[in-house]
């Protein structure tokens, strides 16, 4: 099939070019890792010592090019990130698996929740246009989406963390007693609450803006009119109809959110000290710690090309145009 043999070499060329990027950029910056390193050692730091250390961490200048790029390559695709720098001697793979389920949680189940009642009130308010419903459906999602999120975040953090003390500020569970079990599962809802919050309301007002203006779209199109004149319920119409045509733009959008999920919410994440990816990007990017940005930039990549191969799957079964 042409479409999907057309997709499949889109994602190669895409996986490819992501990772040819993610190679050169790091390099490109300025600062020495090895001298940064042996400075948190301690003590006076000695040529050969970073020269070592420059070819333990695989960036001494001798090494020619090309094959620092095969070199990471195979260590890229076999998920061999490295040593960090800034959390030196850990693994980056063990940086990354400790916060991924975290952040995986806490923006997968926020962006789930949003769109899911983003869609439904705008198929709504679509449907009932010009209607009372309609304009207070509108003029919330316009306030909501106008709030920057990480504004959002400091506001619910000040009032319901810090003057309410209803939540707690920072953490991902509580770190004063030892919790198992449903203990420690009721702990990371307590403590996710908040951030998680923050991620749908910011969210919110795009999904129902985006519903209703597709839906509106949608109602004009002939087959609705055909649809009414063969005297269907408006019910069905609205669903099977109207609200499954107009999806499919929502559909694109939700894909691009599910790839973004393992990137994390940064500012969130920062606001809260939420140990997710965002915050794990931020303390890589602020202490230039390379080979933790490359895999948390590669893992990004790989996931929103991901998402948008399966959502092309999706869109072969909601639009039969595709399958020709």
């Amino acid at each position: 099939m042409k479409y999907l043999r057309d997709k499949i070499m889109f994602f190669l060329i895409a996986l490819l070019s992501a990772l040819i990027i993610n190679f050169i950029l790091p390099r490109m910056m300025p600062g020495d890792p090895a001298e940064r390193i042996l400075m948190k050692m301690g003590g006076e730091i000695q040529p050969e010592a970073v020269d070592a250390m420059k070819i333990a961490l695989g960036v001494d200048k001798e090494t020619p090019l090309l094959q620092q790029f095969f070199s990471y390559l195979k260590n890229t695709l076999t998920f061999n990130f490295g040593i960090s720098y800034s959390y030196y001697p850990v693994p980056v793979k063990d940086l990354i698996l400790n916060s991924l389920p975290w952040t995986i949680g806490l923006v997968g189940i926020s962006t789930l929740i949003s769109f899911v009642l983003g869609t439904s009130l705008g198929i709504r308010a679509g449907w009932n246009r010009n209607k009372p419903i309609d304009s207070f459906i509108t003029i919330c999602s316009l306030i909501i989406r106008g709030f920057p999120y990480f504004w959002l975040a400091l506001i619910l953090l000040y009032i319901f963390g810090f003057l309410l003390n209803l939540f707690p500020l920072s953490n991902a569970y509580s770190t004063h007693e030892f919790l198992k079990g449903w203990k420690f599962f009721g702990s990371v809802l307590y403590h996710g609450f908040l951030p998680g919050l923050t991620l749908v309301l910011a969210s919110l007002g795009t999904w129902i803006l985006t519903m209703i203006n597709n839906m509106v779209s949608t109602l004009t199109e002939d087959f609705i009119w055909v649809a009414e004149a063969k005297g269907l319920k408006d019910k069905d119409i609205m669903n099977k109809y109207a609200a499954r045509n107009a999806l499919l733009p929502s559909v694109t959008s939700f894909g691009l959110s599910l790839g973004y999920i393992v990137g994390g919410a940064l500012l969130t994440e920062i606001v809260f000290s939420y140990p997710g990816i965002g915050y794990l990007m931020y303390k890589g990017v602020t202490s230039q710690d390379y080979p933790l940005m490359q895999a948390i930039f590669f893992i990004i990549s790989l996931s929103v090309l991901i998402a948008n191969f399966m959502l092309d799957f999706v869109y072969m079964f909601l639009d039969p145009r595709t399958r020709g």
